[in-house]
Order: C-alpha cells, then sequence, then structure tokens
C-alpha cells in the first residue's frame, strides 16, 4: 500500500471510532506513528490497536490517542504535562496542538528512545524527564492540560493540585485488571468537575522509577 493510500486509511479508521475534531485529524496526520514502533512489530504501525514496546508498556492504539487528545481541548497557549511518555507518540501528538509539553516517564530507557524520534522529527517543544510521574512535575507547575496514559485507582492528589483553575485532565481510572473509565476532570474555583467518557484498558500507574533506571 503506498503511503499516501495508507495515511487515508488510517484517518478514515480514526474518524469510523469517534475522533472527528479537525485540529487532532490533522496533528495525527503530521505524525507518523511508524517511527515510534519499533522491531518487529513495526510493520503494523497504521493499524488501529496497541502494541508492544520496550520495558513491558504498550504504545496506545491510534484511535485511543485521538479520542483522548481531543477530550483534552488543547489550545496553542497551552502547557500541557503528560505522564507516561511510553513511545512518545502521544506527546508528539499534543506537540503539534500546544505551546509547551512536558512528558515524564518511570523508564529510562523510554524517555532516550523518544527523545531520539522527537529530535529526528525536530519536535522542539517537548521537554522529556525520567520522573515517577505520579508526583507530576511540580518544578514546571501548574499546568492548563494534563495526560495520564496509565491506570490509577484515583485521580492522583499531586496531579490534580498541579492542574490551573480552568483546566483539563484526562485519565484513566480503576483497577489494572478489570476495565477502566476514562474520565475527564475540570478543575473550577470550587473545585473539581468528573465527566465520564468511555472505557479503556491501560498499563497500570506505578510509582518509583523502573528498574532500568
Amino acid at each position: 500500500m503506498d503511503p499516501a493510500e495508507r495515511k487515508m486509511q488510517f484517518l478514515f479508521a480514526l474518524r469510523s471510532r469517534g475522533v472527528t475534531d479537525n485540529a487532532v485529524l490533522e496533528a495525527m496526520e503530521k505524525i507518523d506513528r511508524g517511527p515510534f514502533v519499533r522491531g518487529h512489530f513495526a510493520s503494523r504501525a497504521y493499524e488501529d490497536m496497541p502494541l508492544p514496546i520496550a520495558c513491558g508498556q504498550t504504545i496506545s492504539q491510534p484511535s485511543v490517542v485521538g479520542l483522548m487528545t481531543q477530550a483534552l481541548k488543547v489550545s496553542n497557549r497551552d502547557k500541557v504535562l503528560e505522564v507516561g511518555t511510553g513511545s512518545g507518540y502521544q506527546a508528539a501528538v499534543l506537540s503539534q496542538l500546544a505551546r509547551r509539553v512536558y512528558t515524564v516517564d518511570r523508564h529510562r530507557r523510554l524517555v532516550r528512545e523518544a527523545k531520539e524520534v522527537f529530535a529526528a522529527m525536530d519536535l522542539g517543544n517537548i521537554t522529556a524527564f525520567t520522573a515517577d510521574g505520579s508526583r507530576g512535575l511540580p518544578d514546571q507547575a501548574p499546568f492548563d492540560r494534563i495526560l495520564v496514559t496509565a491506570a490509577a485507582e484515583d485521580p492522583p492528589g499531586p496531579l490534580l493540585a498541579q492542574l490551573k483553575t480552568g483546566g483539563i485532565m484526562v485519565l484513566p481510572v480503576g483497577q489494572s485488571d478489570t476495565v477502566q473509565r476514562l474520565i475527564r476532570v475540570t478543575r473550577t474555583e470550587e473545585g473539581f468537575d468528573y465527566d465520564e467518557l468511555r472505557p479503556v484498558r491501560f498499563v497500570p500507574l506505578l510509582e518509583g522509577l523502573g528498574k532500568d533506571t
């Protein structure tokens, strides 16, 4: 299949699964998923499915990336925190929409490999750290938007505290071995509003750093 046809099929799959925001679709058209999938799964990079990556993690299926990005309602003035860099694909998509993206992962290898792809793609507005994502990034807080790509039983308190008033956080919540719910949290003057979006399945959000650090 030639690249143009493959891209058309990719975007059609996104639309058919509910990704309808034009800015998100344009961002996902610009960011090639291929470089973020390594090894013998590389040939499946353009299928709408999650795939294994290093350190026992996964790259989310593109439609879920699109739906989470859409739910985040990112503007070009926003400073975004992503918890769970993984392959770097989600951060790269966010970089097309936000002013600045900070992304953290507990696995040093994943951060190193993601940085290599960001540099090759000339994505200069992403800063990646090896850190315990459940604690957020207090030094860079507050954030306009926070996206968490690993499931916690409840929204972590440090992340809620680092969200600006009027800010939005999107994350999966629930036990790691059951179906989780994707929720959107909006910080208001009075507290937090919660919207339940859809069932999802993500790796668990773990505290501390990975063994490869």
